[in-house]
């Protein structure tokens, strides 16, 4: 603002910040924007307040949140000195190696202390340090809540309410003379405390037993409980003003004498430079790749795989949502694979719109839509599609099994899952892996430990989410990525692989690129065996893949998958409208060996008794041109349970239903086929069951979204013209809503038509500008710092200073006008 001045406010501090640094300060908290503040001192205001300041606080590093510690602990406001010894200590070069530390702190303190101005939890010039008075009180020692130094409250706070003849004896004992009043008691007393010779002489005297008394305080807890007749090293103690009372069983140890035994230092271990993320092993960055590339095409395979086993339909969700952990177990089974991994390919796949509730009464889970064109991409572009949607996704799928707040059970696509880091977990674990050289494995340890640096541990603050479990929460996000990321392809072997690299660097295309060289080429054959098997030694085109899975059951799998032919399976495909001569000639064209003769007779076999028995409706019935068979099926037995009665030589009904009447002769081991009511055979193909269409679920974000720059510049420049407005002069006053005019009470200008005509008209023709107050359509009323340009058929068109933009106003909504002192625009 061209002055000199320190600023004696926040107001003023951010009054005097350019554009840029205003800018800077609504990305990092972009809760401030909501809505956009009218001017700045609103914005100041709103910077101070206590959930905003919380959640500043929780996206400082250890080091930054460090420095804000200290100055919640120093005088206010604290110079630049003060601050620097409270995090260097006197005594750092002790032969441990402090000095490096010190140095250490030195040159990273005005790079926290940058981040704490911009972030606006810090004002003031070097000479004048202030913490924002709401972070001190969350950050300050108290009672409820110890501060993170471990220090406790100053003397003049421990002994507030303390009477003066109980002063005057801690003053004897101590061997200081007395007071006249207990403020120079207290003065006296902490003057004392803070001579580092006189405390030194003072401890000199304490008996050994009172010095292990504090040296079990020092670090803190500083508080500590005492009997009604306490030990002689305690009675010393209290009676010389080093531990003070604050309850009848209760004592603290003053922050003055606590930093004395400290050697001025208000933490036990400053931590200045982020922890190194150490490697693991050291990979072949090519091995990398093609063991992630491996990876990622099983992971594709295992999302279709579980995808067509819900083809027709999946498992019914359950009342509050989710699926049944007998489900859960069912799926993990048919994918062969745990629980745990099997929760996550099911949320993965959610999480991409791949598969989602069908809608319907009895609601079931189906693939989408959005299924059918993913499988039509190739796998290169599929793969991205699946780690894009993992990156941005709030569901975590490690909480599955576990329980909420309340004590109920995590379910898997349950509503309860969504964790608001998670994107941003996964995002930076993955630039820690990044950061390291190609093929690098990062040890998980030293990954913790960064992540916990970047986001302390600490204790919760007044009204903040309980930061200890949230913190955890975040270990756990983390471990949790590291084992997803080699599950998805992202990593392999512990390394992250070139293709991920690039997705991390928003190029999707370049990923996909890298990856597809290395995913093998799908074939078009098959080696059968005699022993009624198919070898696949590699992935199969998808044709010959769908209708292998419904010719055969898959037996086993791995580099090379096995294929069972069995009588099931062939009447699975003889259901599907297959004829046996179209599977004979299937095989013939995708066996690259000969097509085994027990096999053919297999196919032969169940072609000629597939169908020979006809089920229809009446409730059900069979029909059969051989009347031998009918009556083999009528003194079988098994067949009581279906209620069968004969109604001509070559018709049986039964009451019931047609697909339960299928189901019991096919165990009693015959091959009937359904027919339709027009006497034709019905093919069940291996259909496809679709939810409407459905977009997949919205992350849930962390706080407001971070304003891109087109609306940090629309902000910033509103805010200053607010600002410009509030602050003013009116002619005739000589002062500002910050002084004691009208409008510092909130009120509109007041004048009359003519008056407020005659003032806009002469300022258009003057140029200058005018202060109106103005009363929108909806009735909402505010101020303005207008430049009118016209005045005709009762509008006036003018440059809104406040909201930067020209724009016209009916004369008859302005309460008043009032000439500027100045015109803001200079």
């Amino acid at each position: 603002m061209g002055t000199t001045t320190p600023p004696r406010t926040l107001a003023e501090a951010l009054r005097a910040r350019g554009d840029t640094s205003l800018a800077g300060l609504l990305r990092a908290r972009p809760d401030l924007l909501s809505p956009v503040p009218n001017d700045i001192t609103q914005l100041a205001t709103r910077a101070g307040t206590r959930a905003s300041v919380v959640r500043a606080l929780e996206h400082l590093d250890r080091f930054a949140l460090q420095t804000a510690q200290a100055l919640a602990v120093a005088p206010d406001p604290a110079p630049y000195a003060t601050l620097l010894a409270l995090l260097t200590g006197d005594g750092l070069d002790d032969g441990e190696g402090r000095d490096d530390t010190g140095a250490a702190i030195t040159a990273a303190l005005p790079g926290a202390l940058a981040t704490l101005r911009e972030q606006a939890l810090v004002w003031g010039e070097d000479e004048a340090l202030h913490l924002v008075r709401t972070a001190r009180e969350l950050l300050a020692p108290s009672p409820q809540h110890p501060s993170p130094t471990g220090l406790g409250p100053t003397v003049a706070e421990a002994t507030a309410g303390m009477s003066p003849g109980r002063l005057q004896e801690i003053l004897a004992a101590a061997g200081l003379p007395p007071t006249h009043d207990p403020v120079s008691a207290v003065a006296s007393l902490t003057e004392l405390f803070t001579d580092r010779t006189r405390m030194a002489a003072l401890l000199d005297t304490a008996p050994v037993e009172a010095l292990a008394v504090l040296d079990r305080l020092v670090w803190g807890p500083p508080y500590g409980e005492v009997t009604a007749n306490p030990a002689p090293p305690v009675r010393w103690l209290r009676d010389r003003g080093l531990l003070l009372p604050v309850s009848t069983r209760t004592v603290v140890l003053p922050r003055e004498a606590a930093l004395h035994l400290r050697a001025g230092r208000a933490h036990r271990v400053p931590e200045p430079v982020a922890p190194t993320v150490t490697a693991a092993a050291e990979r072949d960055p090519q091995a990398v790749d093609r063991a992630a590339a491996g990876q990622a095409f099983t992971a594709l395979s295992t999302i279709e795989e579980l995808l067509k086993l819900w083809n027709n339909g999946g498992p019914a969700i359950l009342r509050a949502g989710g699926l049944s952990v007998r489900e859960l177990k069912r799926t993990a089974n048919a994918l062969d694979v745990s629980e745990p991994i099997a929760a996550f390919w099911v949320e993965l796949a959610y999480a991409a719109g791949l598969l989602a509730p069908d809608g319907e009464a009895d609601e079931r889970y189906a693939a989408t839509p959005a299924y059918d064109d993913w499988l039509e991409l190739p796998a290169q572009d599929r793969w991205t599609r699946l780690a894009s949607s993992w990156l941005a996704a709030t569901r975590t799928a490690g909480l599955v099994g576990g329980q909420d707040a309340k004590g109920r059970a995590l379910s898997a696509l349950g509503p309860d899952l969504d964790r608001s880091a998670a994107p941003e977990v996964r995002r930076r674990v993955l630039a820690l892996f990044a950061a390291l050289p190609a093929g690098t494995a990062p040890d998980p340890q030293s990954l913790l430990t960064r992540l916990r640096w970047e986001r302390p541990l600490r204790t919760p603050v007044p009204g903040a989410s309980p930061a200890s479990g949230e913190a955890d929460l975040r270990s756990r996000i983390a471990l949790w990525t590291v084992n997803e990321a080699e599950l998805l392809g992202v990593t392999g072997r512990g390394a992250l692989s070139s293709q991920a690299r690039a997705l991390l660097d928003e190029a999707p295309r370049e990923a996909a690129a890298r990856l597809a060289p290395l995913i093998p080429e799908p074939l078009d054959h098959v080696l059968l065996q005699a022993d009624l098997t198919a070898v696949a030694p590699g992935p199969l085109e998808r044709p010959l893949a769908e209708t292998l899975s419904v010719l055969a059951d898959v037996e086993s799998k791995g580099g090379a998958t096995v294929y069972r032919f069995t009588p099931g399976s062939v009447r699975r495909a003889l259901d599907a409208g297959q004829a046996a001569s179209d599977l004979h000639a299937f095989l013939a064209t995708h066996s690259r060996t000969p097509v085994p003769q027990p096999l053919s007779y297999l196919i032969d076999d169940v072609a000629r008794r597939h169908g020979h028995l006809r089920i229809g409706a009446a409730s059900a019935y069979v029909r059969c041109d051989d009347e031998a068979v009918l009556n083999e099926i009528l003194a079988d037995k098994r067949s009581a349970a279906l209620r069968l009665r004969r109604l001509a030589p070559t018709v049986l009904a039964s009451q019931t239903d047609p697909a339960s009447l299928l189901d019991g002769l096919r165990e009693m081991g015959y091959a009937p086929a359904a027919e339709s009511a027009e006497g034709d055979v019905l093919i069940t193909r291996a259909g496809a069951r679709r939810t409407p269409p459905r977009t997949p679920p919205t992350p849930v974000p962390e706080g407001p979204p971070v304003p891109d720059s087109t609306l940090l510049s629309a902000a910033v420049r509103a805010i200053r013209a607010g600002d410009t407005a509030a602050r003013a002069v009116r002619v005739g006053t000589g002062s500002t809503q910050d002084g004691p005019d009208p409008a510092s009470a909130g009120e509109l200008p007041r004048t009359t038509p003519a008056e407020t005509l005659a003032t806009v008209q002469a300022a258009a023709m003057t140029g200058s500008a005018v202060w109106i107050g103005y009363v929108n359509a909806d009735g909402a009323a505010s101020q303005r710092v207008i430049a009118p340009v016209k005045v005709e058929g009762g509008f006036v068109t003018a440059y809104d200073h406040t909201a930067d933009e020209v724009r016209t106003y009916p004369l008859h909504r302005i309460t008043g006008v009032a000439e500027l002192a100045d015109d803001p625009s200079d």
